[in-house]
């Protein structure tokens, strides 16, 4: 078992499974990772939360709202105006699919990762999480809490988007469900444990960690 590999059973030992992306459908969860930018999680379910009140979370209905109108109902979720604007970007794209999971999944993810980053408001973090989390192809989300981890365990120490994925994904098998489950549970930890000023005196993972072993 490699590194990589120790490190998720530990944390998914110690946290079990996270359910993560906490959606009803694969659109909910497209419209949550644009929302999520820059802001909270319980800023988003704020929004996301008004758009199910008034039934409008659908992609042909979000697509007939007009953006001024999107932006109010979004409010919450900060940036609203701008946010707005690369949701009706976003849905633009769908369209040419027919908003249909079915025909977006016909394709591969190496084309629809350069679709999504083609359209304005939608980078690497947002896009890998639609594959992965909406699209269910196995395709390694990086994000800050990931990168603040496992450059404190030690284990890569580049700050460069595209070669801690690559990082990931050549140390574990291409499985959809094991990086959901990773990212989720990297995202906990960080949360927990391995926060900005981080609880290394508590966490499990000290031992294995460089800055742990360096700081304590």
């Amino acid at each position: 078992m490699n590194k990589v590999y120790e490190i998720y059973k530990d944390l998914y030992d110690y946290y079990g499974p996270q359910h993560w992306w906490p959606a009803d459908d694969w659109f909910e969860v497209t419209v949550g990772a644009i929302l999520t930018q820059n802001t909270s999680w319980n800023n988003v379910e704020k929004s996301i939360e008004n758009l199910k009140q008034r039934d409008l979370l659908e992609p042909e209905k979000l697509s007939k709202i007009k953006e001024d109108d999107l932006a109010q109902l979004i409010r919450s979720s900060g940036f609203y105006n701008l946010k707005s604007k690369r949701l009706k970007n976003f849905l633009e794209w769908l369209k040419k699919y027919d908003y249909d999971i079915d025909k977006i999944k016909l394709k591969s993810a190496t084309s629809l990762r350069e679709e999504l980053l083609s359209i304005k408001g939608i980078g690497k973090e947002t896009a890998d999480s639609i594959l992965l989390y909406a699209f269910e192809m196995p395709v390694f989300v990086i994000d800050a809490y990931t990168k603040r981890m496992f450059s404190r365990l030690g284990l890569i120490l580049s700050r460069e988007y595209d070669e801690f994925q690559d990082f990931f994904e050549k140390n574990l098998t291409k499985d959809v469900q094991l990086y959901n489950e990773y990212h989720a549970l990297i995202v906990k930890h960080s949360k927990v444990y391995c926060k900005k000023t981080p609880k290394c005196s508590d966490c499990f993972l000290k031992e294995k960690c460089n800055w742990g072993v360096n700081n304590l």
